[in-house]
C-alpha cells in the first residue's frame, strides 16, 4: 500500500484542454451556407437530368469554410489552480444574493488564475470576451470549472471502444 508521501509525489493538478474557435465571422458564414444548403436543397427541382443540383457549389464552400474554422480555433489549457487559492478566488468574488455562488466577475477571475496556455491577466480575459459569443464563452468557462470541480476522471468513449473492438484490440 502506498503512503501519503508516495501518493503526494504522484499527484498532479488536473488539467483541461478546450478549443475554441476565435472567427466569428467564419462561423456566422456556417450558419448562412447552412441555411443557404437548406432551402437550395428544399426548393430545387431539376429541369433536366443533366442539371446540377445547385447545392454541390453551396457544399462546396460550406466545406472550405469549416476548414477554416477548424484552423481558427485556439487551444486553451487550463488547469486546478489547488484548493486555498480556489477557496480564496471564491470568497473575492461573493455573489451579489444568497442564489448566487459568485459574482459575474468570478468567471473572468477563474479563467486569468487557471489557464496555463496562453497565459492571461483579467484584463486579457474580458478583452477576449467582447470578442467572443457567449456560448464560447461558457465553453471556457465551463473548462474552468470542470478542472476545479468535477470528478470524473475518464469519460466512456463509445467511439474509442467501437474502433478498438473493430481494430480486435478491444478484449
Amino acid at each position: 500500500m502506498a503512503s501519503i508521501e508516495d501518493i503526494l509525489q504522484q499527484a498532479t493538478p488536473r488539467e483541461r484542454t478546450v478549443k475554441v474557435c476565435i472567427r466569428g465571422d467564419l462561423a456566422g458564414e456556417a450558419e448562412r451556407l447552412t441555411d443557404e444548403l437548406a432551402k437550395v436543397s428544399e426548393d430545387w427541382e431539376p429541369s433536366d437530368l443533366a442539371e446540377t443540383h445547385p447545392g454541390r457549389a453551396i457544399a462546396a464552400e460550406l466545406k472550405s469554410v469549416r476548414e477554416q474554422i477548424k484552423s481558427a480555433e485556439v487551444a486553451f489549457t487550463l488547469r486546478y489552480v489547488g484548493d486555498k487559492a480556489y477557496s480564496d478566488l471564491l470568497a473575492a468574488h461573493p455573489g451579489d444574493n444568497d442564489n448566487e455562488l459568485f459574482s459575474s466577475d468570478f468567471p473572468k477571475a477563474l479563467l486569468a488564475a487557471s489557464c496555463v496556455d496562453p497565459v492571461m491577466t483579467e484584463e486579457q480575459v474580458g478583452a477576449l470576451f467582447e470578442k467572443l459569443n457567449q456560448g464560447e464563452i461558457k465553453r471556457l468557462f465551463d473548462a474552468a470549472w470542470d478542472v476545479h470541480n468535477s470528478s470524473e476522471i475518464v469519460p466512456f468513449s463509445l467511439a474509442a471502444s467501437a474502433l478498438l473492438a473493430a481494430l480486435g484490440e478491444e478484449k
